[in-house]
């Protein structure tokens, strides 16, 4: 059983096409795949990372982004620690739709959920249809943390991530987070309780990349 201190439950959510599976396949299997098909419903992945000289495995759900899914996946955000909330910078609609996938986010989750705004693509910049500046106010006026990636490249990816984590772990460091509440998306790992209902291979991965 692979040794974790804690499990943080995330999202990914925004329009279909934004490269919400590619962000997870680059993060969890260190690869590109260009071909997809649309996630149909919810994918998986998980990985396990270090923050604060802890091991924490990060759960990652894969949320399709077509609206007749949305009622399938607003079920996902209960529950969960972290969301990372996902845009193109080259298709201005999907930049646009962010409003209402916030407003489902904050409706349906704990308070206290982490949420990283992501601006994917940027390796097509010469396509932008999205400034990073815009990308960074929407985020300052919403509370979110900001950053700008690239699921081709693995630009920023990891950070992404990480940079979540790090969050939701000094939320628990300060309290803010009570471990012991299931709607907190936090699970003590195996090296401080037990937790066989959770599968505890880090590699296991989503599929497709939309």
């Amino acid at each position: 059983m692979a040794s974790y201190a804690y499990l943080f439950k995330y999202i990914i959510i925004g329009d279909t096409g934004v490269g919400k599976s590619c962000l997870l396949l680059q993060f969890t299997d260190n690869r590109f795949q260009p071909a997809h098909d649309l996630t149909i419903g919810v994918e998986f992945g998980a990985r396990i990372v270090t923050v604060g000289q802890k091991r924490i495995k990060l759960q990652i759900w894969d949320t399709a982004g077509q609206e007749s899914f949305r009622s399938i996946t607003r079920s996902y955000y209960r529950g969960a620690a972290g969301a990372l909330l996902v845009y193109d910078i080259t298709r201005r609609e999907t930049f646009d739709h962010l409003a209402t996938w916030l407003e489902d986010a904050r409706k349906y989750s704990n308070a206290n959920i982490s949420i990283m705004l992501i601006g994917n693509k940027c390796d097509l910049e010469a396509k932008r249809a999205v400034s990073r500046e815009e990308g960074e106010s929407f985020a300052r006026e919403n509370g979110l943390f900001f950053i700008e990636t690239s699921a081709k490249t693995a630009a920023k990816v990891e950070d992404a991530f990480v940079n979540t984590a790090a969050d939701i772990f000094e939320k628990i460091q300060t309290g803010v987070l009570d471990v012991t509440n299931e709607s907190s998306g936090i699970k003590l790992g195996p090296t401080q309780s037990n937790l066989s209902a959770f599968p505890a291979n880090s590699n296991d991965t989503g599929r497709g990349c939309c």
